[in-house]
């Protein structure tokens, strides 16, 4: 990329209007979640076609997948949040140091993590909460998981560099081929070759390496001004000790969403294989909702983090409520079309009346307080992408671990399976108010407009 075009970037991420610019980024963005997320509500549903048991192990192995999206999102987060800060202030180097440094970091702890977790299999799917019933489906789904975590570590960290570039075009294309190539993949192998469940592991494990080399493209073609070559690995330890601080609420979140989801599991399983079906099922009937307004968020962060840097203060605070604003209003009108219809979505995934019944409360509890959920992830977001770690971990904390893993442990034991139902929704709204008062601080103490 030349200096012309370093300097329309810059002034595109400067000066066009803040609603229009969290837009610009933020739909190609929504565009990616949403096909992410209807390919794993896909993936749900075909394997959900298989049995219970088999519908359950993949809600055991969503949680593996968090733990590889958690070290992958913090090295994308670590490293994309200073990025736009260092393109701000005009430092293309530096960016370039970060960039590079944080995929090769992701391509070693995805590597590990696979090969760590394919040789203590069975004791760590038992340790997600698998039941002896589930065990050997969540097994076989796991292997593949394992198997594509280089792949999942390093697309995270791809996706996130070039959204906080400002370049979401190019992470849409990379998230939506793979999606897409896994929708494919998932019912030719799962039934036209009766690989069952296997067929489900062996579809995402390969759209994932395609997703990675996609992602890859743009920064081997010089569409990108970072670069990714092992030449601009960092020497210094500081460079490797900020990723990791700025990136560390994401593998807060990430891993504490994967904390949960293994309790979650576990106090479903009380209550049989169907309990576990049905809130897999919630749960990711939840995430396609959220990747609605979530997406938008994520097209906030580059315009956050970028007009930090460059000391347009008064941007950030208006992309701040924006992004608030037009996630609630999105998740107001989802989540009330989706609770009118909840349990004919259920009854899509599974037909068995302990499974509708269980799977259609949660989903309900889930709309009426989902709507909360943008005003923690997007104070997360704001202070990840200002640099404030601190308050970024504190708000990650709060918003995927530390307010529901007490819910999930005391709610069932006064309420009993109506407590598991509402304790995710409890959480998220907890959250939220715990949120306000430390953004409106944080306003109240930045500077004017440099």
């Amino acid at each position: 990329m030349n200096q012309e075009e370093e300097d329309r970037q810059y002034k595109k991420m400067t000066q066009t209007p803040v609603w229009k610019l969290v837009l610009i980024l933020g739909l190609p963005t929504t565009v990616s979640m949403l096909i992410t997320n209807i390919y794993n509500t896909a993936d749900t549903f075909f394997v959900s076609r298989i049995s219970v048991a088999a519908s359950g192990a993949t809600g055991i192995v969503f949680a593996l997948m968090a733990i590889l999206q958690a070290f992958g999102f913090m090295f994308g987060h670590g490293a994309g949040s200073n990025i736009s800060r260092l393109l701000g202030a005009r430092k293309v180097e530096h960016a370039k140091i970060y960039a590079s440094t944080s995929v090769f970091l992701s391509l070693a702890v995805g590597a590990v993590i696979g090969i760590g977790g394919l040789i203590f299999l069975e004791p760590l799917i038992r340790l997600l909460g698998s039941t002896d019933t589930i065990l050997n489906d969540a097994k076989i789904y796991g292997s593949f998981i394992l198997l594509a975590g280089p792949a999942m570590t390093v697309s995270c960290v791809l996706n996130n560099i070039l959204r906080y570039e400002g370049r979401a075009a190019f992470a849409m294309i990379g998230l939506t081929t793979g999606g897409i190539l896994n929708m494919i993949l998932d019912p030719i192998l799962i039934f036209y070759f009766h690989m069952d469940i296997a067929g489900a592991g062996l579809a995402t494990a390969l759209s994932q390496y395609v997703s990675a080399v996609i992602l890859l493209f743009p920064f081997l073609r010089g569409k990108t001004v970072t670069k990714i070559h092992i030449i601009y690995v960092t020497r210094d330890f500081s460079d490797v000790r900020n990723i990791i601080l700025t990136g560390l609420p994401s593998l807060t979140r990430q891993g504490l969403n994967s904390i949960c989801t293994t309790l979650l599991n576990v106090q479903a399983g009380v209550y049989g294989d169907a309990a576990i079906a049905a809130m897999s099922i919630v749960g990711r009937c939840g995430n396609l909702l959220f990747s609605f307004a979530l997406g938008i968020a994520q097209g906030f962060q580059p315009v956050c983090a970028f007009n930090y840097g460059a000391g347009k203060y008064r941007r950030v605070k208006k992309a701040t409520y924006f992004t608030v604003a037009m996630g609630m209003g999105i998740l107001c009108i989802l989540c009330g079309i989706c609770c009118g219809n909840a349990e004919n979505i259920i009854y899509l995934f599974r037909e068995e009346p302990e499974i509708l019944e269980i799977g259609t409360g949660a989903l309900r509890w889930l709309c009426g307080f989902l709507i909360v959920l943008p005003v923690s992830a997007v104070g997360s977001m704001l202070f990840q992408s200002t640099g404030m770690k601190g308050r970024a971990l504190f708000i990650a904390a709060m918003q995927s671990g530390v307010i529901l893993i007490p819910l999930l442990i005391f709610l069932p034991r006064f309420f009993g399976l109506t407590g598991l139902q509402m304790a995710q929704p409890l959480a998220y709204f907890l959250a939220g108010l715990i949120t306000v008062p430390v953004v409106l601080n944080f306003f109240s103490s930045i500077p004017e407009d440099s």
